[in-house]
């Protein structure tokens, strides 16, 4: 700990600037040089691929500022991503950015990237950043208050042991998001093969009201303490919205068995699907254990014997139908009536049973990465705060 300095983040960098946007006349391309904005930082400082956007050559050659170099750090400054960051890896480039992200260029025998940016990821410091900001309606940091960022530096070689303990970690955790992202599509492949490609003159049309059963939620009165904090898990369309497409295994409040029992929450088994009604409409996840939720959104149990990961499928194969027919004035909705509005044919019970039998495995592999990942990441950040602050020590 001798040897380790707080230093302020200004005097590690070789460059500090910020991207361009696109003047008015010069559009995205479907397909071209990457370009970032903040939304495509993700929660593990990788960039989200799907959200990145792309600008013709000319344009990139333009904004010369902003084009991007491998192990730059984008660091957001403004916004509901102020003080986020992602480091930028080669098999993005070439790419460009827009204003409301800063690039760090770092001086690299001073200090290694992917530390600098695990040091800015913690809470504390994304916190911090926003403080910085003070209580302006449009939250932002400008150059001068980033290079103040004080950061407790190790000598290099330490830097890079924590930098690989750490990464090490989100590796493995990037891993099983993406064999989980593999196991759903092939999940869903097999879905439209079996009941759309395959599907016979002789099976029966009927809706998809029909085709599962609706359970409805409900929310304990918020003025009886007896109501809440109990060992039930209790989902909001928040909680839904975050786990889309995958399972859920925490939410932000939970119920007690009394307020279970008073009011009209529900209880669904292990496996079921919810998905949300009103707000963020057609979010849905599967429970990885039983679980209650609030009335803006349904619980969906199989019509077929125990058929959840079929019904999960069909929910999933639905959900464009569904957002596409919900109403309302000021918020849509689905309803019972928009589910009773789509059709689906659908063979015997036999032929759904077999099916639910041959994903089985793929929803078991899904969950148990799930859970994987739930313990990798505690594990991360309980490891984050130590190494940083040198509490923990790693063996250069």
């Amino acid at each position: 700990m001798s040897e380790w300095k707080e230093i302020k983040l200004g005097e590690l960098l070789n460059v500090i600037t910020k991207g361009t946007t696109p003047p008015k006349g010069i559009g995205f391309v479907d397909k071209g040089i990457n370009y970032v904005k903040s939304d495509a930082i993700g929660y593990d400082r990788k960039l989200d691929k799907t959200k990145i956007a792309h600008i013709n050559e000319e344009t990139h050659q333009s904004f010369k500022r902003s084009q991007l170099a491998e192990n730059d750090i984008l660091f957001s400054m403004a916004g509901i991503y102020l003080g986020k960051n992602a480091i930028v890896t080669k098999d993005i480039l070439p790419a460009n950015t827009n204003q409301a992200l800063a690039i760090l260029r770092l001086n690299q025998e001073k200090a290694n990237p992917t530390y600098v940016s695990l040091y800015l990821s913690q809470q504390v410091m994304i916190d911090y950043v926003n403080n910085m900001s003070g209580q302006s309606a449009q939250p932002n940091v400008n150059f001068e208050e980033i290079k103040s960022i004080e950061i407790k530096l190790p000598p290099i070689s330490e830097q890079t042991a924590i930098a690989s303990v750490l990464s090490s970690l989100d590796d493995k955790i990037d891993l099983l998001h993406r064999q989980n992202a593999t196991l759903e599509k092939m999940a869903e492949t097999l879905f439209r093969q079996w009941f759309v490609e395959e599907a016979k003159e002789d099976w029966k049309e009927v809706s998809l009201f029909k085709a599962i059963e609706l359970v409805g939620g409900g929310t304990p009165k918020t003025s009886l303490s007896k109501y809440w904090d109990g060992n039930v898990k209790w989902l909001s369309g928040g909680d839904i919205a975050n786990n889309h497409k995958n399972f859920v295994v925490s939410s932000e409040k939970s119920i007690t068995e009394l307020g279970l029992k008073n009011s009209s929450a529900k209880l669904l088994p292990k496996f079921s699907t919810v998905i949300s009604a009103r707000g963020t409409v057609g979010k849905y996840c599967m429970l990885s254990e039983p679980m209650a939720y609030s009335q803006s959104n349904y619980g969906i149990l199989p019509k077929y014997k125990n058929c959840f990961f079929f019904t999960y499928l069909l929910v999933a194969y639905s959900v464009d139908e569904l957002q596409s027919a919900v109403y309302g004035s000021v918020f849509d909705t689905i309803t019972t009536n928009t589910f009773k509005g789509i059709t689906i044919t659908l063979p015997k019970e036999t032929h759904i049973i077999w099916f639910e039998e041959t994903v089985k495995p793929y929803f078991f592999k899904i969950l148990a990465n799930r859970t994987q990942i739930r313990t990798l990441t505690a594990l991360r950040d309980t490891l984050l705060p130590k190494l940083m602050s040198g509490e923990i020590m790693v063996e250069v």
